[in-house]
């Protein structure tokens, strides 16, 4: 059932300029009304059996038939295209209505958590019908389906906030679940034990809506990438042999597929520029058409061929693996001058490096003097690329 929807919606929007877009607003659309029904059902069982915790399940329905139609906006506003004042694109608006519907879903749990404590204090007797039982168990149904098309759609799309939203729904199986069986329970043995079952589902939506905020926050914020992505745009790189080496990787993303990327191109300073120029571009273009990948190259010169700097060069480097392995230098160059000769390079820091940026470089200087020459060290210090 659920590949035959997405297969028929696919074939009619084949020619959708936006099929990401497209496919989002469908996904909202079904969500909307599976929620709606279920809000529906539940409110109207829970009223008449006084049970607190189905129809706290009826409002956590109700919030995910709000999270549908600000989904449903998120995608509109984030499929819009790139313009004046918003030069990178919209798509991190889909970060922003998921950030929304996280802070419903923690409000909504922070009432029924007050509602459930009442309900302990003063516990009332559920009136438990074969009804109850089946809307429930429908409503498990409905659910499961609800996620896995959630889930479906968010693989097609690479949607984070389609993927968070299939994690509800299965979730909300296991709280449905749980409604039921202590709505039998209280049925057949007369314990009164919907508060307490009400105030566990409570504290599961809080932390839930807590979750998916920290989420949206880091999405935000900027999220390292992933690594496979990382290690594809190495593998690229590597692919072209006249280029010396690269470095200093930074990776921004405006959006699910909006990203743009920059990288040091290190090539032999023997190159023209015409030639050089060339390079690069067949590197940018090879990013943009086969990763999507908006990559803009800076080209660092390597002396290859004087021998005093490869010797430096060997050396440094030879000298940096000694104090510690995974520190990568780059950019090394011998300024030679009558009087004040010094050599320059980039120093990547790991995280895992234990000791202070001025510790490093008394290390590094003392056995350069002792290695190379007279020669004063200026390092600049990165601590914050993916690559080295």
């Amino acid at each position: 059932m659920i590949n035959f929807l997405i297969n028929q919606f696919e074939k009619r929007k084949r020619k959708s300029s936006d099929i990401r877009t497209a496919f989002g607003v469908f996904a909202g659309v079904i969500g909307l009304l599976s929620n709606l029904l279920l809000f529906v059902g539940k409110l109207l069982i829970g009223l008449l059996s006084g049970s607190v915790s189905i129809m706290a399940e009826a409002m956590n329905n109700l919030s995910d038939t709000v999270s549908s139609v600000l989904t449903l906006v998120g995608f509109y506003i984030s499929g819009k295209p790139a313009d004046k004042e918003h030069p990178y694109g919209h798509e991190r608006f889909e970060y922003i209505s998921g950030m929304l519907v996280s802070l419903m879903i923690t409000f909504v749990g922070f009432q029924f958590l007050m509602t459930s404590i009442e309900r302990i204090r003063e516990p009332q007797t559920i009136k438990v019908t074969p009804v109850v039982l089946i809307v429930l168990l429908l409503s498990v149904l409905i659910k499961i389906w609800q996620g896995f098309f959630y889930q479906r759609v968010a693989k097609k799309i690479n949607s984070n906030t389609l993927f968070a939203a299939s994690k509800d729904s299965l979730i909300d199986v296991y709280t449905t679940i749980t409604v039921l069986i202590s709505s039998a329970i209280e049925g057949f043995t007369g314990v009164q034990i919907d508060g307490f079952v009400g105030l566990l589902m409570a504290g599961y939506i809080i932390f839930s809506g807590l979750q998916l905020i920290r989420g949206f926050v880091d999405e935000l914020m900027g999220l390292r990438p992933d690594q496979n992505e990382i290690d594809k745009m190495k593998a690229y790189l590597s692919a072209f042999p006249e280029i010396v080496g690269y470095h200093d990787l930074l990776i921004h993303q405006y959006g699910p597929n909006k990203t743009f990327a920059s990288v040091h191109i290190e090539i032999d300073d023997r190159w023209d520029l015409n030639r050089a120029h060339e390079m690069i571009d067949q590197i940018e273009k090879k990013f943009k058409e086969q990763l999507s990948v908006e990559l803009v190259c800076h080209i660092d010169p390597v002396n290859l061929h004087d021998q005093l700097q490869q010797f430096v060069h060997l050396e440094l480097k030879k000298i940096i693996k000694s104090i510690d392995a995974d520190l990568k230098a780059h950019d090394i160059r011998l300024v030679e001058h009558e009087k004040h000769s010094r050599i320059l390079f980039d120093l990547v820091v790991p995280n895992s490096f234990k000791g202070t940026d001025q510790e490093l470089n008394f290390r590094i200087q003392e056995q350069v003097y002792r290695k190379i020459g007279d020669y004063p060290i200026e390092v600049t210090f990165d601590h914050t690329y993916l690559l080295s």
